[in-house]
């Protein structure tokens, strides 16, 4: 995924938070379409893959660590669980999962300084967890997650990721029926908090360096299904994102479909075209972040991709 890339190709600022942090729904709508797969590292290694906060009750496990525990003892734990450790992966060298998890162990321990005071929401000033839209019943969901994923990034973490919505059907965005319905719910979910966001990110001077991406992966038809409550099919065809921050050119529409929305026949884009413009507004070239497995080089962009040269500043 591209959160994996980037990690891989930029590593983290903090040696105290994860690269990669993501957040799903935690309004009991379940995991998005796909589960954990969606913030795997694929052919990366597993280092790379996304930390999930949990939506619900404690965000990450042991956190806090038992009274009854010094530091200093938890230290020693530590020391011979990793020289264990270290024994059994020269066993098993290639497995990066296995390093990974021994990774895992460590930046545990780490995070138990660092992560409790970046997800404590209650540090900051009420206007801005109003602007966000925290304690608005409708978003105060989606406004925690925004404004969580904001101090990440302040303090190092380098890609964020956050899920709007569920499952699938009525759980998430994918209004197979009762469309208008289904879109001005998660609509009014995300509207303030991401607003927010933008806003609170320029004030500061951190929308600078930061890019924001607003994506799905596909869009709707523009013919209704049947039913007493229409709703609308996925539509691969002609579908949008916007992007803002980090050397976007702002107030730009870029492409453009047929008269009835349903194919892009106007500066057409493919997926791996915006994933080349993501790299390079981060500091990277597609062509030439690779990674060898089983004897081929593979890259986030495949074989193709360009950087959209119109939309940049």
């Amino acid at each position: 995924c591209v959160g994996s890339w980037v990690t891989y190709g930029l590593g983290s600022e903090s040696a105290n938070l994860p690269g990669f942090v993501v957040m799903s729904d935690p309004k009991g709508r379940g995991l998005p379409k796909g589960s954990a797969a969606n913030w795997s590292a694929g052919y990366l290694p597993g280092v790379y893959q996304g930390t999930y906060l949990r939506p619900q009750g404690e965000a990450i496990d042991n956190l806090v660590r038992p009274a009854s525990l010094t530091e200093s003892a938890q230290r020693n734990e530590l020391n011979l669980l990793k020289q264990l450790n270290g024994l059994h992966q020269e066993q098993h060298a290639a497995d990066t999962e296995l390093a990974a998890r021994i990774e895992s162990f460590e930046l545990a321990y780490r995070m138990q300084a660092a992560a409790p005071e970046a997800l404590d929401l209650a540090t900051e000033p009420k206007h801005i967890q109003d602007l966000y839209g925290i304690g608005d019943e409708q978003c105060d969901h989606f406004a925690r997650q925004c404004l969580t994923a904001r101090r990440l990034v302040e303090r190092g973490v380098r890609f964020v990721q956050i899920y709007s919505g569920g499952m699938e059907n009525q759980r998430s965005w994918d209004g197979h029926s009762d469309i208008e319905g289904n879109h001005r719910q998660f609509a009014g979910e995300t509207d303030k908090p991401v607003a927010g966001l933008l806003s609170d990110m320029a004030a500061s001077g951190l929308l600078e360096d930061t890019l924001v991406i607003w994506c799905g992966e596909f869009g709707r038809l523009p013919i209704a299904q049947t039913g007493d409550k229409p709703g609308r099919d996925h539509n691969p065809h002609h579908f949008c994102a916007w992007l803002a921050g980090g050397g976007v050119k702002g107030g730009v529409s870029y492409g453009n479909s047929d008269e009835i929305g349903y194919k892009s026949v106007e500066n057409r884009v493919h997926l791996n075209d915006l994933h080349a413009t993501i790299l390079h507004l981060l500091g990277m070239d597609h062509e030439r972040l690779t990674y060898k497995y089983n004897g081929r080089r593979f890259r986030l962009t495949d074989v193709a991709g360009h950087v959209i040269q119109d939309i940049l500043a």
